[in-house]
């Protein structure tokens, strides 16, 4: 039998499993349902409870208009599921969250059954014995016919329609790289594992239908932050990515900023997505020296991002900044620049803007032949082995929210 400390020693390694150690919402929630679960065996908390005790919301939260709770509940029993088939399969107690109810339910896990019956005396020993019930048998004998079935269909699809699927087939083929695109990729190619893409989600206070703003440390000490949001420009950043790799036939591992860790940045290549005032991992790894993000702190700008250019060479401007955040956004600037990773045999690339348009831009930018072109052609790069780390900048021309074309206006090679 269980009691309450292993069950209350299972919910504290679950807290600090490498899991749920870097969500914090997830873990008060958690810790809440684990503590009424103890407290009130059999019964479970309220949704009213859960979003005003654990996540801070107000008096009038109204469950029909706001679906938080229920968001998080999903979340954490996905946690849980992922947890149990990974790092915790071995753990003699399991910890689940029933769907249809907000109560955390302990179970003990049953030891393995014997494989072999043991040899009587005078007799040798049997072999595995395994008793099917008749229900599993019923959905085996279910699923090869629907094996079947499907393998008939498609057959008799060839047989009638031939070249409608060889159409089909051939409209999917993926188009080769052109050779810039492989030039300026292919040390992201050569790894053993794929690269990681870290895309910015900066933490935020607040509710959507009432309004949200950026999490300030000083200030947010007791609200819930919350963790999984990043703009529009880092979601199809991610999609033009996949279209390049994909015509390099390679895999890309997607991970949000706050999830990343030191491991990652010394183990594998590295492409980043947005700057570092909202992609904080920047700061822990080797980044850029020529070109830095830095908050303003005058007149209407007060809080903008800018892009500083330490060295300014001919012809270039010693800030560049977007259009100012009280009129329509038709400019932006975006960083990007090939460093070597923490212990140098990794690379890491950074596409960063001083708005989520921008970095949706500097994606772009490299994923095109025609800008890579003119790119490689201003490093005097012609094969893979010639690209060494730089920094450039470019501006971005943008209508209603979309980057419709850009042009670099800066461009430092930095020596090793």
């Amino acid at each position: 039998m269980m009691d309450q400390r292993e069950n209350q020693a299972q919910v504290g390694k679950l807290l600090a499993s490498h899991t749920l150690h870097s969500s914090e919402s997830l873990c008060k929630l958690l810790s809440y349902l684990a503590h009424y679960a103890l407290e009130h065996p059999g019964s479970s908390p309220k949704e009213y409870q859960i979003a005003t005790e654990v996540f801070g919301r107000p008096e009038d939260f109204d469950p029909h208009q706001d679906a938080m709770v229920r968001v998080q509940i999903g979340r954490l029993r996905g946690k849980l599921a992922e947890y149990y088939s990974s790092e915790g399969a071995r753990d003699p107690i399991v910890v689940e969250l029933p769907k249809g109810t907000y109560a955390l339910t302990f179970l003990e896990r049953l030891p393995a059954a014997p494989r072999e019956q043991e040899a009587l005396p005078g007799r040798p020993a049997a072999g595995p014995v395994h008793q099917v019930p008749s229900f599993f048998r019923w959905i085996a004998a279910l699923l090869i016919f629907s094996i079947a079935l499907a393998a008939a269909l498609a057959v008799t699809i060839d047989r009638l329609f031939p070249r409608r699927v060889a159409q089909a087939h051939s409209s999917l083929e993926i188009p080769a790289a052109p050779a810039s695109i492989r030039t300026f990729w292919n040390g992201f190619l050569t790894g053993h594992e794929p690269p990681w893409v870290i895309f910015s989600n900066a933490a935020f206070v607040g509710r959507p239908d009432t309004g949200m703003r950026y999490y300030d440390a000083k200030r947010d000490v007791n609200l819930i932050t919350l963790d999984h949001y990043t703009g529009v420009g880092e979601v199809l950043a991610v999609h033009s990515l996949d279209t390049v790799f994909r015509q390099l036939q390679q895999d890309l591992r997607v991970k949000r900023g706050s999830l990343f860790s030191l491991d990652d940045a010394k183990n594998n290549d590295l492409i980043f997505l947005g700057s570092p005032s909202e992609n904080l991992t920047l700061l822990e790894i080797p980044t850029t020296k020529d070109f830095s993000f830095q908050r303003m702190h005058c007149c209407s700008r007060e809080g903008s991002i800018e892009i500083v250019n330490a060295h300014p060479g001919s012809g270039e401007s010693k800030e560049y900044r977007a259009s100012p955040s009280n009129q329509p956004l038709t400019e932006d600037y975006a960083v990007i620049a090939l460093v070597k990773g923490l212990q140098g045999t990794h690379s890491v690339l950074i596409l960063a803007g001083t708005t989520t348009i921008g970095t949706q831009a500097a994606v772009e930018y490299v994923c095109h032949q025609n800008s890579l072109d003119e790119l490689l052609h201003a490093l005097g790069v012609s094969s893979p082995a010639e690209l060494k780390p730089f920094e450039a900048v470019i501006r971005a021309k943008v209508v209603r929210g979309v980057p419709v074309s850009s042009e670099l206006v800066a461009l430092h090679k930095i020596s090793n």
